[in-house]
C-alpha cells in the first residue's frame, strides 16, 4: 500500500499569527513545512524548517502551498506572486487592504486554476460552527438581530489598517456565514483616540439580505477582552462566547414567576437557559485541515477568496459610511453580482 505524498508547504511571515501557523503546519497530519520566509530570520532558533529572507527563495524549495501572514499591505504583491508560479495559498484575513487589491488577487488564483483561501479562523471555532448547524435546523425560528462585541488592548503587532480590517472583518464574515446571509445596507461611526494612524474603534449598525438587524461594536482600546455573538430570534437567542468556545440557549419566558422577591431581579417570568457541551478542537488546525484536503482535491469547505473580497468590499463600506456619515448600499457598491460563486469559481 502506497503512503500518500505529503503536501510541501511554505510560511510567509513570523509575526505572532505566523508563529501559530508555523507550529500547526509543524505537527499537521500530510503536510511538510519546507520553509519560511522572514526577513527578520528566526530569533527563537527553534524552527525546524529553513528560514529564508525572501519570497523567490522560498519558491525555489518547491511548494504545493504557502499559508500567507505577512501584513497586509503586503498580501496583493506576495498572492501574485505566488499566483504566478503555480503555488496555492491560504492568505490570512483580511484578503486584501483594499477592495481593488481583494480583486485583484481573486482573478490571479481563478487565472491560474489555484486553490486559495482567505483565514477567517471564527469560521472553526466551535460554538460558531454549532449555531450555525442549530440555526440551519430552525431552532431559533425567524432570525431578528445579530449583536457582536468584539474588544481589547490594542495588539501592538499591527501598524498597517485600523480595527475595521482588523477586526471588523472577522465579525463581517462570521455574522454572513453563520446566518447565510449577505449584507445590503451598513452605516458606521469610527474614532481614533489612541493618537495612531488609522482607527481604532468602531460601530456599525446594519441590514441583511433578509431584514435581519446587525450590530458590531469593535474596539482596540478596552483593557476588557471580549468576544461575544448574540442571535436574537422567534424562539429566544444564542450567546456564543468565542474566547471559550462556549455557546448558551436563552429560550423565551415560559414560566411566571410567582415569587414576588425574585420578580424584581429576574423579571416576571423565565424560560430555559442551557449551555451546550460541545466538542472544542483548536479553530486553527481545523483550519488547517480543510485548506490542507482542498489542496488535495478534497471537498472540503474553506473561506474561498471571493467570500473574503465579499468581507474586504463591506469593510470598506464602512469606512465610507463613517468618512461621510451616510448608509451604504453594499449591493450597489459591488455592481450588483450574485453573492454566490459559479461552479468554475468555488475552488478560489
Amino acid at each position: 500500500m502506497n503512503e500518500r505524498r505529503k503536501l510541501r508547504a511554505g510560511l510567509i511571515g513570523l509575526g505572532a499569527m505566523g508563529r501559530n501557523h508555523a507550529r500547526v503546519l509543524s505537527g499537521l497530519d500530510g503536510v511538510e513545512l519546507v520553509g519560511i520566509v522572514d526577513p527578520a530570520g528566526d530569533p527563537t532558533g527553534v524552527l525546524r524548517a529553513p528560514v529564508v529572507p525572501e519570497l523567490g527563495d522560498l519558491i525555489k524549495l518547491g511548494l504545493d502551498y504557502a499559508v500567507v501572514a505577512c501584513p497586509t499591505a503586503l498580501h496583493e504583491q506576495v498572492g501574485l506572486e505566488l499566483a504566478a508560479n503555480g503555488v496555492s495559498a491560504l492568505i490570512e484575513k483580511p484578503l486584501a487592504q483594499s477592495v481593488e487589491a481583494a480583486t485583484r488577487l481573486v482573478e490571479a488564483f481563478e487565472a491560474a486554476g489555484l486553490v486559495a483561501g482567505v483565514g477567517h479562523i471564527e469560521r472553526y471555532n466551535p460554538a460558531l460552527q454549532n449555531l450555525r448547524t442549530r440555526l440551519e435546523a430552525g431552532e431559533l425560528g425567524e432570525v431578528f438581530q445579530v449583536v457582536t462585541r468584539r474588544q481589547g488592548p490594542f495588539p501592538h503587532r499591527i501598524a498597517d489598517v485600523g480595527v475595521v480590517m482588523d477586526l471588523a472583518t472577522h465579525d463581517i464574515d462570521l455574522t454572513a456565514w453563520v446566518t447565510g446571509q449577505e449584507y445590503i445596507s451598513v452605516a458606521a461611526r469610527t474614532v481614533s483616540r489612541s493618537g495612531r494612524l488609522h482607527e481604532d474603534m468602531v460601530a456599525v449598525v446594519g441590514q441583511l439580505a433578509d431584514g435581519t438587524m446587525v450590530n458590531h461594536l469593535v474596539n482596540w482600546l478596552s483593557p476588557l477582552k471580549e468576544r461575544s455573538t448574540v442571535i436574537t430570534g422567534d424562539k429566544g437567542c444564542f450567546v456564543a462566547d468565542t474566547l471559550t468556545a462556549d455557546l448558551t440557549f436563552y429560550a423565551n419566558a415560559a414560566i411566571d414567576t410567582e415569587w414576588e422577591a425574585l420578580r424584581a431581579f429576574r423579571g416576571v417570568a423565565e424560560g430555559d437557559m442551557v449551555r451546550y457541551a460541545i466538542p472544542k478542537r483548536e479553530p486553527l488546525l481545523v483550519e488547517h485541515e480543510r485548506f490542507r484536503d482542498a489542496v488535495e482535491g478534497k471537498e472540503s469547505d474553506i473561506v474561498t477568496l471571493r467570500q473574503g473580497l465579499r468581507t474586504v468590499q463591506v469593510a470598506s463600506a464602512l469606512l465610507a459610511s463613517a468618512g461621510d456619515g451616510s448608509t451604504i448600499d453594499v449591493a450597489t457598491r459591488r455592481g450588483g453580482a450574485s453573492s454566490a460563486p459559479s461552479p468554475e469559481q468555488a475552488r478560489v
